[in-house]
Formats: structure tokens, sequence, C-alpha cells
């Protein structure tokens, strides 16, 4: 897991499909499909859920799992810049620039 699948889970929360998100973020939607199915069948409960298209038109759906999924992956984050802050505050400044 890591913050591309994570930015992916929340693209699909913010538009409501695969193909929409990975539209947001600049990938194809085979890319944005197979990154799903990586952590669907990572975990013990989908991540993901999808339904058909038709007339009523189709969608995809964070599942609870998901959202668990993201909260818990940005609060790891969160706790992991505030303890190192300084550290990539110095890293940066050894940048070359643009």
């Amino acid at each position: 897991m890591g913050p591309g699948k994570v930015a992916l889970l929340e693209a699909i929360i913010d538009t409501g499909s695969i193909t929409a998100a990975a539209k947001k973020m600049g990938m194809s939607y085979r890319r944005a499909w197979m990154l799903i199915d990586q952590v669907n069948r990572c975990m013990k409960a989908p991540v993901v859920t999808t339904s058909p298209g038709g007339r009523d038109g189709g969608g995809t759906n964070v599942t609870p799992t998901g959202l668990e999924l993201i909260k818990r992956y940005r609060s790891i984050e969160r706790e992991a810049t505030a303890v190192t802050g300084a550290d990539i505050r110095a890293l940066t400044k050894l940048l070359a620039d643009d």
C-alpha cells in the first residue's frame, strides 16, 4: 500500500468511477483497475466494489474496508511526517532547483 493507491481510492470517492478517477490522476483505466484489483486481493474484504453500466449507469464504491484503509494510512502518514519533519525539511534543502 502506498500513496498512489490511497490517492486513487480517494479519487474514486470524489468521482464515483474508476474511469473518472484514473483520468483525474492522469493514468489509464487499465492501470487504475490493476491497482484496485491488487489491493482488493490483498485484503480480507474488498476495498472497492463496482456495478456494471447500462441504462441506470454503473458506478464504483469504496467500501467500509476501503474507507478504514484510507483512514489508517493517512493517520500513519501524519504521524510519520510529524516525527520526521525536521529531517524531511533538511533533505529538501539538499535537492537541486528545477
